[in-house]
């Protein structure tokens, strides 16, 4: 039998929430990608299929890849979200558990002002 790798199972987690939801204009979609080096998070309008703020821990040089960077990322698009008058958004974790830097991220756009 086939084994399934960690990343198929996490698409497949990804594909069932991705399907609850979805971004507009006035509610769009904050999604966020994690790999072992990043963390990178967009805004994202799918009904016109256009990403309205985005930002990563690459642009950002003074943070790590760990818990206090992914809440520093999450203040910084939550600043960048406010600037262009978006308040409310939709979290999609995309298929990765919501613990560690994905809890981080959502609780530092909270903290940022964003409301989910």
């Amino acid at each position: 039998m086939k084994k399934i790798s960690r990343n198929q199972i996490r698409l497949h987690r990804k594909k069932r929430v991705k399907a609850k939801v979805s971004g507009t204009m006035k509610v769009p979609r904050l999604s966020v990608f994690r790999s072992l080096k990043n963390i990178s998070a967009q805004v994202i309008d799918d009904a016109a299929g256009k990403t309205l703020a985005s930002a990563s821990l690459k642009g950002i040089k003074i943070t790590k890849n760990d818990v206090a960077g992914a809440k520093e990322l999450g203040r910084i698009v939550a600043e960048k979200c406010l600037a262009k008058k978006i308040e409310r958004i939709v979290f999609d974790r995309s298929g990765y558990k919501y613990h560690g830097k994905i809890k981080a991220l959502a609780d530092g756009a909270r903290e940022g002002g964003l409301k989910f």
